[in-house]
């Protein structure tokens, strides 16, 4: 039986990236006789403060703890065959335990990741930490990994100078037991949505003015589903706080989904994820076309791409007045998702990293 040992960044059930790069796939470990462990760098009570602004003793204390869990862990490596860095070992420093896993342990390292993580990028509240972040290091450890495994081909063609082994792995969902219901799109009241954390609620910036124009004309809800409340200048504004147990009833409240974006070296490597579980359940999504969106999205087949504000308001304006339109491409995304971002789908592909 492979044995595999997943470093991961927080504690199960929290981070996207994390819940759908590897927590997604434990039934699938589980059913093709792969035994495997989950490690991850910080504690529940540290990732509860670590991107809110103060408690840098907590934060310390927090990131003191995850390098001595790591290093302890070190003892343990022996049992497993492959060794999979979620992102990266430790948040901040260089890539130590990287370089002994795959050097001195002679370990088979899988490295994944999701986003354009070599750019240099903290968070708002944690600006002390910027130097300590050793962003160079991601093309040390894509060079010493066996595999490594990326979400898009933006970030695929950043491996391929330094790890001719890359796996495209994209970031998928459950369509058969968790995003397994269609979105009714005959409904009263029609709403338009956004869902996602803290760190990206800066893009929604970009569809405001477009949203208020549409509130002059067409009523509706805009409903933000986030871990912190961006309190909106809309009149139909409504946040509900990001809950992982009601994520998926959460989500079917909306009409339509949007996932604006700015056009950065950053943003290129995101995944599209919004884009994947609006589809996946029937939703139509209009997005920024950059990076992995204008693969996902099929324009005028099941969402639409847009970049200036008039196309963002005659998007929005024929989803909203248009509910055969709305059931017909979100059929579509249904179907995009279900081909090439399903576990189901990707499975083999998957399972082709511990071979």
């Amino acid at each position: 039986m492979k044995k595999v040992l997943f470093i991961v960044q927080s504690p199960k059930g929290i981070s996207p990236g994390q819940r759908f790069r590897v927590e997604l796939y434990e039934k699938t470990l589980r059913e093709n006789k792969i035994a495997f462990d989950i490690q991850s760098f910080i504690d529940k009570s540290t990732r509860k403060i670590i991107y809110r602004k103060g408690y840098i003793f907590e934060k310390t204390f927090g990131v003191i703890k995850g390098f001595f869990k790591t290093f302890a862990g070190l003892i343990k490596i022996a049992r497993y065959d492959f060794i999979v860095v979620y992102r990266e070992a430790t948040p901040i420093g260089p890539p130590v335990f990287e370089w002994i896993f795959a050097k001195i342990l002679r370990k088979k390292l899988i490295f994944d990741f999701d986003d354009s993580i070599w750019v240099p990028l903290v968070s708002d509240n944690n600006t002390w930490i910027r130097f300590l972040k050793c962003s160079w290091k991601i093309k040390y450890i894509c060079r010493w990994s066996y595999k490594v495994s990326v979400g898009n081909m933006f970030l695929y063609n950043y491996v391929i100078k330094y790890n001719k082994n890359v796996v495209l792995n994209p970031t998928c969902v459950d369509t058969e037991y968790r995003h397994n219901k269609i979105k009714s799109q005959d409904t009263n009241n029609v709403c338009i949505g956004w869902t996602g954390s803290f760190s990206t609620l800066v893009y929604l910036n970009q569809v405001v003015e477009v949203l208020q124009e549409l509130e002059k004309k067409y009523s509706f809800d805009f409903i933000v589903i986030a871990d912190q409340n961006p309190k909106l200048p809309l009149k139909g504004f409504k946040f509900l706080k990001w809950n992982e147990e009601t994520e998926i009833t959460d989500l079917l409240q909306l009409n339509i989904g949007i996932m604006p974006l700015s056009d950065t070296e950053f943003e290129r490597g995101k995944c599209g994820f919004k884009i994947i579980q609006f589809l996946a359940l029937g939703i139509p999504a209009v997005a920024s076309p950059v990076g992995v969106n204008k693969k996902i999205i099929n324009q005028n087949i099941n969402g639409f791409l847009c970049e200036t504000k008039e196309e963002w308001y005659a998007a929005l304006e024929k989803l909203l007045c248009d509910k055969a339109l709305r059931e017909t491409m979100g059929a579509a995304g249904r179907e995009e998702i279900e081909k090439n971002y399903s576990v189901k789908s990707n499975t083999q592909n998957f399972l082709s990293l511990f071979e």
